[in-house]
């Protein structure tokens, strides 16, 4: 039986860059050669398209063949420059192991589509949906989900200090991970908040800051035959969640820890993944994501963010939450695929 040739696109223009080649990393060591020819499509900080061996540690210097994913759905694939003129590489699938702005906010998902290709993961209106916060929020308030009392900053926009109740957190819009967050716990330190988000985006969202458990719940498949992993819960010792941002992540964090399964109650866990599965299904969620939500004394549950593509290191959460519930990488790499190629989880 003939493998499926599977594009596997990562790096990308974002400032989730590292993130994702370290992704793609560990998508490649839990690819099955037996089922899989993988084609590794590495995009450089600038925005070069390059066709490598793997990737490596030195991918974007290794000796890569420039290549580019054709809109055109005839090609079906790849054209690569060799020697003046082009070839073409027909692809069955696509792995877009992307994060963060023109990766996970539906503009390579646009490009997907114009090639005709079958991608993993959410489509063009739910990766867009997903990657701004405040629409994110409408539609999961709609769907019966809290969310965080929120206030949007244009560029063009100010806002006065005065009218907020503080501590509020100040993030981008339209961003990955916590780049650019601050947590803002008088009025003399927005301006500078603001000016930080500003970098990322120039949409910024101020919302309040929620007292309660961070817990996240990692998603797989759509429609009736959604399957939710286990839920994990963000142990703080100081400060707020900042994924990303460690030096070297891969020996963990200084201020949290990722409990896995989390230690909540049974029943809390339960409405936990129902409150997840709620918010996938409202904003059109495909494929897989992580939905991050806050779990207050309460009870109540409130949405944090979906992460339509998150993260897959050897570190990241979701991979664990799906190890834990009994589906090692690989097979929800195989799982994805097949739900790209079929509509049906095999």
């Amino acid at each position: 039986m003939a493998r499926l040739k599977v594009g596997v696109v990562f790096g990308g223009r974002s400032e989730e860059h590292p993130v994702s080649v370290k992704s793609a990393r560990e998508v490649a060591r839990h690819l099955d050669p037996e089922k899989y020819e993988p084609f590794y499509i590495g995009i450089t900080r600038s925005g070069h398209w390059k066709l490598c061996d793997g990737p490596g540690t030195e991918w974007e210097n290794a000796d890569c063949r420039p290549v580019v994913l054709s809109p055109d759905s005839d090609v079906h694939g790849l054209l690569t420059l060799e020697q003046g003129r082009y070839d073409t590489i027909r692809l069955d699938v696509v792995l877009p192991v992307l994060h963060g702005p023109l990766g996970e906010d539906g503009a390579m998902q646009g490009l997907l589509e114009l090639s005709g290709i079958p991608y993993v993961g959410c489509d063009v209106q739910s990766s867009a949906l997903c990657m701004d916060k405040s629409l994110a929020y409408l539609v999961a308030r709609s769907a019966g989900i809290a969310t965080p009392d929120f206030w949007t900053v244009t560029a063009d926009e100010t806002i006065d200090p005065a009218e907020l109740t503080y501590p509020v957190f100040v993030k981008p819009a339209r961003s990955g991970s916590s780049f650019g967050v601050t947590k803002v716990s008088r009025a003399e330190e927005l301006a500078k908040a603001l000016e930080s988000a500003r970098q990322y985006d120039a949409k910024v969202l101020i919302e309040e800051a929620v007292v309660g458990s961070e817990i996240g719940c990692a998603l797989l498949g759509t429609g009736s035959q959604l399957v939710a992993g286990e839920v994990d819960r963000i142990a703080l010792s100081h400060g707020f969640f900042r994924i990303h941002q460690e030096e070297t992540p891969e020996t963990g964090s200084d201020n949290s820890t990722a409990i896995v399964p989390a230690d909540i109650p049974e029943a809390s866990r339960l409405r936990v993944q129902e409150a997840a599965k709620t918010v996938y299904r409202a904003l059109g969620c495909g494929g897989l994501a992580r939905v991050d939500l806050f779990l207050k004394e309460d009870g109540e549950i409130v949405l944090n963010e979906v992460n339509t593509f998150p993260g897959m290191t050897s570190y990241s959460r979701y991979p664990r939450m799906m190890a834990a519930a009994g589906l090692p990488l690989s097979e929800v790499i195989d799982r994805t695929i097949t739900l790209a190629l079929t509509g049906k989880i095999r």
